[in-house]
């Protein structure tokens, strides 16, 4: 069966929590240790999206993937994060583990990038953490190129650079 996709809404956010966290387990548990990825818990996750959503629902957007009726998916968007209004930032794409390489991915991609035309922006870009070779590999097959730029962040207690790309919209 193909995926769906929809606007968000309050009643998903805390399955969104759960999701991101699989997620990032599953995607980061090759090169950061377990005890950086048990916390935040799942709950705590849902927590954390029912808030920034309340404080960022009018200038961001977030899409669920839905495959037979459950949860399987969601991007994030918003404006960029450096401030320059004629770019949107892709704040996030989260798979469940299992919708890898099932096209999931490409259609939330493809999906934020006509959101970020709609809204006029005429440049996209993401952050990635730089050690998720999958991640970096999957944004240049969507054609995105690294910009040079680099950040450091926090996931648990784990310090982890994260490289910024960018593309034309």
């Amino acid at each position: 069966m193909t995926v769906s996709l929809r606007p968000a809404s309050g009643a998903d956010l805390m399955a969104v929590g759960a999701l991101h966290q699989r997620s990032r387990v599953a995607a980061y548990s090759s090169f950061l240790p377990a005890e950086a990825l048990a916390d935040p818990t799942a709950e705590a996750m849902g927590r954390y999206w029912t808030e920034r959503l309340t404080w960022e629902d009018e200038d961001h957007r977030m899409t669920v993937a839905e495959r037979d009726g459950r949860l399987v998916g969601f991007s994030y968007l918003g404006p960029d994060d450096e401030g320059d209004p004629a770019t949107g930032l892709l704040n996030a794409i989260h798979l469940e583990p299992a919708e890898r390489g099932r096209g999931t991915g490409r259609a939330l991609m493809v999906d934020a990038l006509d959101a970020m035309r709609a809204r006029g922006w005429s440049r996209a870009v993401l952050w990635v953490l730089q050690e998720n070779t999958t991640a970096r590999r999957f944004y240049e097959r969507g054609g995105w190129t690294a910009t040079g730029e680099q950040r450091d962040d926090v996931i648990g207690t784990a310090l982890v650079p994260q490289l910024r790309y960018a593309r034309s919209l």
